[in-house]
């Protein structure tokens, strides 16, 4: 009788719900092949671990959770999943429909066949790295995601820890809408793409971050729709594809591309940039154009898809002026 007991608690230590854990709060911790998965008491209902207790965690956040139980260390009243251990065939699935927190707290995950994080989770995803902890996440070829750390929605990495990354697959680090960093170290050691890769706008507010071995560009700032918005007040809604560095140090080196390529500007305004500043791009929708009117451009203000402007422009945004048939310079009005 002793043995069975002893068997069924193994079986179920990847799924059990643990009183002790904090409310609001996911505990995931790797073990080799395994993973313990607590979650606590107040939001049992709201997640679904499909995993059991596999080292490749699988969460779904219910559609239905709209956030509980605020407090002035989690405003929001979001689930916040807390990482740490390590696996060398493992990773982190997390689908949800609310903005989420997940805490890297020394935490090693490599997958050989895919993203190490994968958050398919198209809110703001804030990503805290827990102070003096180091953590790792290694990626293995897999064409259908985009980084060795995949983010459907809004990325924030904040926090006072270190963030190695290796890619390779494609991105280091991949957000398919905005990216911001605050006060963490990240190092992306490996891209076989890119080391960054966001959409919407890239906006480094301090700390450290070191790219190198990037087979493309340092950093990829892509517009996510058609129409650029420019740049808006505390960045609100704003798609523009510009890039800022406000503070901190950005180190940029062996990449084969670009050190930055963006869609909108590029702006620092701060901060220690420790790459050729001048080995920059800024597509601003000029190739699109040119290709347009191969033979002649047409003189006039015309925006970022191509079109001339019958009238001066009246929105703030980035307009391209073309004199004498070519683009002469980009502006923000």
């Amino acid at each position: 009788m002793r043995k069975l007991l002893t068997s069924i608690f193994a079986c179920l230590a990847g799924t059990l719900t643990m009183s002790a854990i904090e409310d609001n709060t996911v505990e995931v911790i790797f073990n080799g092949t395994s993973a313990t998965v607590n979650i606590a008491n107040n939001i049992s209902s709201y997640v679904t671990n499909q995993s059991g207790s596999s080292s490749h965690v699988k969460l779904v956040q219910s559609e239905s959770f709209s956030g509980i139980n605020a407090s002035a260390d989690n405003e929001d009243g979001e689930i916040i999943y807390v990482l740490s251990g390590s696996t060398s065939n493992g990773e982190f699935y997390l689908e949800g429909a609310f903005k989420c927190t997940v805490e890297l707290s020394g935490v090693s995950i490599t997958n050989p066949s895919g993203p190490a994080i994968n958050v398919q989770n198209g809110k703001r995803v804030s990503v805290s790295i827990k102070k003096s902890t180091t953590n790792t996440l290694t990626d293995g070829a897999n064409e259908d995601y985009n980084g060795a750390f995949h983010s459907k929605g809004h990325t924030k990495f904040k926090g006072k820890g270190t963030l190695n990354v290796v890619g390779n697959s494609k991105h280091g680090i991949y957000s398919k809408e905005y990216l911001e960093i605050k006060n963490c170290n990240i190092n992306i050691t490996k891209a076989v793409k890119d080391g960054i890769h966001c959409k919407e706008y890239f906006f480094m507010e301090s700390g450290n971050v070191s790219i190198s071995g990037a087979g493309d560009d340092g950093i990829q700032v892509e517009l996510s729709g058609n129409a650029s918005t420019g740049a808006m007040p505390q960045h609100e809604e704003e798609d523009s594809g510009n890039f800022y560095m406000a503070n901190g140090t950005l180190t940029i080196s062996n990449y084969e591309g670009k050190a930055i390529v963006a869609d909108g500007t590029i702006t620092y305004s701060g901060g220690t940039q420790n790459f050729d500043t001048s080995d920059t791009k800024i597509l601003a929708g000029i190739e699109d154009i040119q290709a347009s009117k191969p033979s002649r451009i047409q003189d006039g203000i015309y925006d970022l898809q191509g079109r001339k402007l019958q009238a001066a422009p009246q929105h703030r945004c980035i307009y391209i002026i073309v004199e004498n048939g070519q683009a002469k310079k980009v502006i923000r009005k």
